[in-house]
C-alpha cells in the first residue's frame, strides 16, 4: 500500500469516504446485478474471453463489498478483489470467505508484471482524477499478461472532456466512451467492445457504459 506520508490526498479522501459508508453501501448494492442484464452480459463475455485465453486470474479492482467479484468468480475465472477501503475489504471477506480480498491502490498494485489474465474495474475508475488515469492504465497494462482483457464500467456523457459530478460518496467523473477508449489506446490497449445504455428510473440520470479492451499479444 502507499504510505500515509506520501499518499495523494485523493486516495486518502476516497478511502475515508468509502470506509464511512461501507456497511450501508453493502446493504444497498448486494444484489445490484440482478437488475442489470446488459452488465451481466458484458461480464459473461469478459469471463469467457479470460477463460479461453487462460493467462491468469482476474483482479476486481475497486471491488467494494465483493458482490461482483463473487459473481465473476462463479462464471469460471479465478477472481480476487482489491479495494482501497479497509472497511470494504473486511465486509467482502466476511460475505465471501472462500475468496481472496486485499487492500490496495490501482495506482500502485502489489502485483508482479504480467500475472493477470483479466482486470475488472466496475465503476471504480470514476473517482480517479483525469490527469491520473493514464497512470492507472499504465499500471493495469503492466500487471496484465499479453492478450489479457480489461473491462471498465463508468458513467458516460457526450462531452469529449471528462466532467466531475457530486457522487453520493465522493467526487467522481464521467467520460465519453470515445474519450476513454482513446485514453486506453494511448496506454497500449486495443478496443474489443463497448456498451452504452440509458439509465434506469432509479439510477442517476447519466448514461451507463462498459468498455472492454485487450492488451496486445507481444512477440
Amino acid at each position: 500500500m502507499v504510505s500515509a506520508v506520501t499518499e495523494p490526498s485523493v486516495l486518502h479522501d476516497t478511502r475515508s469516504a468509502y470506509d464511512a459508508v461501507a456497511s450501508r453501501y453493502a446493504e444497498l448494492f448486494s444484489n445490484v446485478l440482478e437488475t442489470l442484464p446488459m452488465e451481466r452480459a458484458m461480464l459473461a463475455a469478459f469471463a469467457e474471453l479470460v477463460r479461453a485465453h487462460n493467462a491468469g486470474p482476474v483482479a476486481d479492482i475497486g471491488c467494494g463489498p465483493g458482490q461482483v467479484t463473487a459473481h465473476l468468480h462463479a462464471l469460471g475465472p479465478a477472481t480476487f478483489g482489491i479495494d482501497l477501503s479497509s472497511e470494504m475489504v473486511a465486509l467482502a471477506r466476511r460475505a465471501h470467505p472462500d475468496l481472496r480480498f486485499e487492500e490496495g491502490s490501482m495506482t500502485a498494485l502489489d502485483l508482479a508484471d504480467g500475472v493477470l489474465g483479466g482486470i475488472l474495474a466496475f465503476y471504480s475508475i470514476i473517482h480517479t482524477p483525469p490527469r491520473q488515469l493514464p497512470v492507472v492504465f499504465t499500471e493495469f497494462r503492466r500487471v496484465l499478461a499479453p492478450g489479457g482483457h480489461l473491462l471498465l464500467g463508468f458513467f458516460a456523457g457526450d462531452d469529449p472532456l471528462p466532467r466531475e459530478f457530486d457522487h453520493k460518496v465522493t467526487l467522481a467523473y464521467r467520460w465519453s466512451p470515445d474519450s476513454l477508449a482513446e485514453l486506453s489506446r494511448q496506454a497500449g490497449f486495443v478496443e474489443v467492445a463497448r456498451l452504452l445504455r440509458e439509465p434506469h428510473e432509479d439510477e442517476r440520470q447519466f448514461q451507463q457504459a462498459q468498455l472492454l479492451v485487450r492488451k496486445p499479444q507481444e512477440s
